[in-house]
């Protein structure tokens, strides 16, 4: 009975996969409860603020007075609030978004590396007179590498776009 080179890895990689899945769900995890701690201090935050922007309001006669104070501070403070809270929020999801382009770099170089072990595999065992066949198969591996490179620069671009659109939110949100 010969061996199956195909099959030979096939736990091996289940558990790859399982780990990356993991991991992935770690990190989403992780940015989750990160945004729901944020969520619930600013509620917090706002709350308290509220109390004592109303207590204040209160003591106030003149309707005159009180719109210039809402105008000058309460809305100016919310503002404040408002863009100090994106910014945390933008640093807790590009912290996450790079952890998953770690995790998706590890993937498809190991992805790369088990088809580069797999067809060396299949061509050394390959039949007399099966050369044709085995060069047609190599020119669907480089092709296959050739998607591999591209699936890999096409997720650093998206990486990076998003980290530079939240900069750019940031900054304008800042101003």
């Amino acid at each position: 009975m010969s061996k199956n080179p195909f099959d030979l890895n096939a736990m091996a990689n289940q558990t790859k996969g399982m780990k990356a899945a993991q991991a992935v769900g770690q990190v989403a995890l992780t940015s989750a409860q990160e945004i729901a701690q944020l969520n619930q201090r600013a509620a917090q935050e706002l709350s308290s603020r509220m109390r004592t922007k109303v207590a204040e309001l209160m003591k106030t006669q003149d309707p005159k007075s009180v719109f210039d104070y809402v105008h000058a501070e309460v809305l100016q403070d919310a503002a404040k609030e408002v863009a100090e809270y994106q910014s945390q929020l933008f640093q807790a999801l590009a912290s996450g978004n790079k952890e998953l382009a770690k995790i998706a770099e590890t993937m498809i170089k190991e992805s790369q590396h088990d088809l580069i072990h797999f067809v060396n595999e299949a061509t050394q065992n390959s039949p007399a007179g099966a050369e044709p066949y085995t060069s047609i198969f190599k020119a669907s591996f480089n092709s296959a590498l050739e998607n591999f490179d591209q699936i890999r620069s096409a997720m650093t671009d998206s990486f990076s776009n998003f980290e530079k659109s939240s900069a750019a939110v940031r900054q304008k949100r800042s101003k």
